[in-house]
């Protein structure tokens, strides 16, 4: 048992995500956004836009501007990467594959999702008509099914059967999904997503896949608690933690105790501890690094919640707001809105944490929101007057005219 104290497990957790170093001025391809996403092992999807699809911020916060199309290839056209349900919708590199068969046989045996399963059992012609139509025809959206049988009604309900067909058959592994540059969905026969050498690689054992995923939790998070490392693919919590305990005794995890928690906590062997990290980077609110917000309290006490469903006037901070990581601390957020027409990235609400220096972190993150705005095509910054760091980054940002 080794003992870690806050600061060597925040660093821990920062140079695990790449996210300890500051950015180069370099071109970056392919090569630097699958290394970097053989670190994270994963990116959540999401459908909100505010300032840019989540997906492809991690890579901007750790590697600075670069095109999205290449992400786009990467993720949906060459076979490098997949999109599975892992960490909610996700991607990850086509390899992780077979580690998470697992999923899609717990939910064919009717584990999981079950009002899907209740649909597949009622609706079998249906669903074995719509797979022979893809397969027939090649990838199609829901609403170009032949008999797409759309229906009315709220959440659940409205969902055409066609949509809750496809999505069945997604999730038991028949059909994948590709998307196009607006996001959109399309399902097509895995074999034709999914490359072959990965296709027929043996199917590992439930308990071997789940040991293998929470190793790889590890590496991604650098160290965590039992809780952590199962979100992080979100593991059947009751099954996954119990085989911790086994990954110590085997030397693939080591029991580590954190300053201040008396719970144990597990980290990677390889997790390389820097003796100081001088990276900064605006996170998403679906970056590994903080979509778990009770690890990011935890570990940065840095208390984040998103606040796109509470009503406005309730809002404390904004509408998709952005933690600031400054070396190895939280020390800021702002709440960013992108707009596209007028290529403009409006920052409405800019918030230092107490006890930091305002003008140090107004520099840095003036630096930081100025490549975001290339990132997204936008030609103007603008600073809004919320919060109390709205003052230090206007100074700045006119200082830089």
């Amino acid at each position: 048992m080794t003992e870690l104290s806050i600061a060597q497990a925040r660093r821990l957790a920062i140079a695990a995500q790449g996210l300890d170093k500051s950015k180069r001025s370099i071109r970056i391809d392919g090569r630097h956004l699958r290394r970097a996403m053989d670190k994270l092992e994963l990116l959540q999807l999401d459908s909100v836009s505010a300032v840019v699809r989540s997906h492809y911020m991690p890579h901007f916060s750790r590697l600075g501007t670069y095109d999205m199309e290449k992400l786009d290839r990467l993720a949906y056209r060459d076979g490098s990467w997949f999109e599975a349900w892992s960490h909610e919708a996700s991607l990850l590199p086509v390899d992780s594959e077979p580690l998470l068969r697992w999923h899609k046989a717990r939910c064919q045996r009717g584990a999981t999702w079950q009002g899907l399963v209740s649909f597949a059992k009622r609706e079998d012609a249906y669903i074995r008509s719509v797979l022979s139509e893809v397969e027939a025809r090649g990838p199609l959206r829901s609403g170009e099914l032949t008999e797409p049988r759309r229906r009315k009604g709220t959440w659940w309900d409205s969902r055409s059967m066609g949509t809750l067909a496809l999505d069945w058959l997604y999730r038991i592994g028949a059909l994948a999904v590709r998307r196009d540059s607006n996001f959109g969905r399309t399902y097509d026969l895995y074999e034709r997503v999914i490359p072959e050498h990965v296709r027929t690689r043996a199917t590992p054992h439930e308990t071997e896949a789940l040991e293998e995923l929470l190793v790889r939790s590890a590496r991604a998070l650098g160290v965590g608690f039992a809780e952590d490392l199962v979100d992080y693919f979100r593991l059947p919590k009751v099954d996954a933690k119990k085989l911790l305990d086994g990954l110590v005794e085997d030397g693939r995890l080591i029991a580590t105790t954190i300053e201040g928690h008396r719970k144990p906590a597990f980290r990677h062997p390889e997790a390389r501890l820097p003796r100081r990290v001088d990276g900064s980077a605006l996170l998403s609110p679906f970056d590994p690094m903080v979509w778990n917000r009770t690890r990011t309290e935890r570990l940065f006490d840095f208390h984040y919640r998103i606040e796109i469903y509470v009503p406005e006037p309730k809002r404390q901070y904004g509408y998709y707001v952005y933690p600031f990581l400054l070396g190895e601390e939280l020390v800021a957020r702002f709440d960013l809105l992108s707009s596209r027409r007028d290529r403009v990235l409006d920052v409405k609400g800019s918030y230092a944490e107490l006890g930091v220096d305002r003008v140090l972190v107004a520099e840095r993150a003036h630096t930081e929101l100025l490549r975001l705005a290339e990132f997204v095509g936008a030609s103007e910054l603008r600073i809004g007057p919320k919060g109390n760091l709205a003052r230090s980054l206007r100074e700045i940002a006119k200082g830089s005219e």
